[in-house]
């Protein structure tokens, strides 16, 4: 016998499987029974009886096919079941899962929840509060945000300043002075004095939002 045949056989003796035999079956059961001293039960000799009388397809359980092995093995027949079931056909019954439980159900999705709310404390255990607001928080974050933006307003408005102040003294030089470079001069001047002056509101400024005296 091949190992797929032994490891089939195995797996039949465990469930209750129904098996189609063929016709080898039927004629071996035949004989079987027609011989005086079979000494066949007489429980074992009616299913047999029973399930030759069907028309084809025969089925024979696996009640009757355990019957069977034992009584060939007590007497010593010389032929065995997986002889006699050569070339039959195996059925396997199908699984009917049963209804789950609702109570049962509700429960596991209780330990569910509690087995997901357990591991997300133990993945933000570690997070500490303190340490964010320390750190600081989006809050602050969009604070900083704010002073930066007024940090670069003013200093584009400082800017704004110094082109104003050069544009107007260069412009307005032209009734003092004659010659170009003598405007410049003059408006490199008074856009200096301006920028210094604004430089010296920025800072104060910046202080007083730094907090500084």
């Amino acid at each position: 016998m091949s190992a797929s045949r032994i490891s089939s056989s195995k797996a039949w003796w465990k469930h209750d499987y129904f098996t189609k035999p063929a016709y080898k079956f039927r004629c071996r059961m035949t004989e079987l029974l027609g011989t005086p001293d079979s000494s066949l039960p007489e429980g074992l000799k009616e299913e047999l009886m029973e399930i030759l009388e069907k028309p084809k397809p025969t089925v024979l359980p696996f009640s009757t096919a355990r019957k069977l092995k034992k009584h060939l093995q007590d007497k010593g027949h010389p032929f065995y079941l997986h002889q006699l079931l050569e070339d039959s056909s195996l059925h396997l019954p199908e699984v009917v899962k049963p209804p789950r439980n609702p109570e049962l159900v509700a429960r596991l999705e209780k330990i569910k929840a509690k087995l997901a709310n357990e591991e997300y404390n133990r993945m933000t255990r570690n997070v500490n509060t303190q340490e964010m607001n320390r750190n600081g928080t989006l809050a602050d974050f969009g604070q900083q945000v704010r002073s930066v933006k007024a940090v670069v307003v003013t200093v584009f408005n400082f800017l704004v300043t110094l082109v104003a102040a050069f544009a107007c003294s260069y412009m307005g030089s032209q009734y003092l002075f004659t010659e170009t470079a003598t405007r410049v001069i003059s408006a490199v001047i008074a856009a200096s004095v301006v920028g210094l002056a604004e430089l010296y509101v920025l800072v104060r400024t910046m202080e007083g939002e730094l907090g500084e005296p």
